[in-house]
């Protein structure tokens, strides 16, 4: 699948693009590449079927969030992936150039019971919690079932009763002229609003719609080794249905905050520790507070040099999918150089110098030494 161009490229949105900007550059491009226009064209035939599969994936929530998770290797995108279902003939390509409205019926059914809409919520966790996983309860706003009138929209004692403009059906067939052409489509009925039944007693609780806006408690499960992006689908948690239709989803896009001491990759965390140069250059052992709140022992072998790095195996972040499975801790040693010298310790460091033949150092541990006497002259110290 490296041959894959990325979905969110072949329809040149960004991958914050809302759905109606999925959709609407989709239909910009299938206006020009569409076989049904490109009669014999095999290269627009090709970016047709290109610009179809994004199509069918970004458009389902579900399967942009598993893309966004997955890319190209989602599941189920095996044997030539998502986009090979065909496509259709004239009236596909009518819904293409003018909307759904005009498909001849192969659209969204306007009447009968429709599907709640989905609601896509922010969740913010600390590092510690993407370690641990658990749960996180969230409130928000959500259209439910009027518990007054369960959903009807009737005044208690009556009960809706079937439309006589459409017969129950929600929806009737009207002709429209488009230059040369006469096309034949389906809107919803005016007299019941699509919903094929009229209400002449509405109920008290909702004004006869059915459903009622209400802050929702939500608990949203938090997968160890969950990472910043990642969105997991909460089945028939979003608004309800119209006309007794099924609930939509909720989708929970986590956003891990940063943190203080760990910096994140993948599944590794990296962390930086202090050593003076004495224990650099004669090697130490130390220990590390991990994240999961345990000291790990740190080895420093002598002569470390400065941002050299140290891999513990096993004490980073959990695979999401594999949470037994972890990563690695990279401890990056910084050496810390002293900015202030006693006595004592220039002469030290003095003789160290020599002994190592380091002459310019010891010049220029001369040349502080002849500064500072000069500095305590002019304070009158000497």
């Amino acid at each position: 699948m490296a041959d894959k161009r990325d979905y969110y490229d072949v329809l040149g949105v960004g991958r914050s693009a809302g759905q109606d900007e999925i959709k609407s550059a989709y239909r910009k491009l299938a206006r020009t590449l569409h076989p049904d226009v490109n009669p014999g064209d095999a290269t627009a035939e090709d970016k047709f079927k290109e610009v179809a599969e994004a199509y069918e994936v970004l458009s389902d929530q579900q399967k942009r969030g598993q893309y966004d998770r997955f890319g190209h290797s989602m599941p189920g995108m095996g044997g030539g992936g998502a986009g090979q279902q065909g496509f259709g003939g004239f009236e596909d390509l009518f819904s293409t150039f003018f909307g759904d409205q005009f498909a001849g019926g192969g659209g969204r059914r306007a009447g009968g019971p429709q599907r709640g809409q989905d609601i896509e919520v922010a969740i913010d966790v600390t590092l510690e919690e993407a370690f641990n996983g658990g749960s996180k309860d969230i409130n928000i706003p959500r259209v439910e079932a009027c518990s007054t009138c369960s959903g009807s929209g009737a005044k208690a004692g009556s009960k809706p009763e079937t439309c006589t403009a459409c017969g129950g059906a929600g929806q009737v067939r009207q002709q429209q002229s488009l230059g040369f052409m006469t096309v034949q489509n389906v809107v919803p009925c005016v007299r019941c609003g699509g919903r094929g039944q009229t209400i002449k007693d509405p109920c008290t609780g909702c004004g006869g719609k059915g459903r009622v806006q209400k802050q929702s408690k939500i608990t949203v499960p938090i997968m160890p080794g969950i990472d910043e992006g990642m969105t997991v689908p909460l089945r028939g948690e979003g608004h309800t249905g119209a006309m007794g239709g099924p609930s939509g989803d909720l989708y929970a896009v986590f956003r891990v905050k940063e943190h203080d001491r760990f910096v994140r990759d993948g599944h590794d965390l990296y962390i930086s520790v202090s050593i003076s140069f004495v224990q650099a250059a004669l090697g130490a052992q130390l220990s590390v507070l991990g994240i999961d709140g345990r000291e790990i022992p740190v080895t420093i072998p002598e002569g470390t040099q400065p941002e050299a790095q140290f891999t513990l195996r096993g004490h980073g972040m959990p695979d999401v999918r594999r949470p037994q499975q972890k990563g690695n801790l990279i401890v990056v040693a910084h050496v810390v150089t002293p900015t202030r010298l006693s006595d004592v310790e220039r002469q030290k460091l003095e003789e160290f110098a020599e002994l190592r033949g380091d002459q310019s150092h010891h010049h220029a541990s001369e040349q502080r030494t002849m500064w500072d006497r000069f500095k305590r002259v002019l304070r009158g110290e000497d």
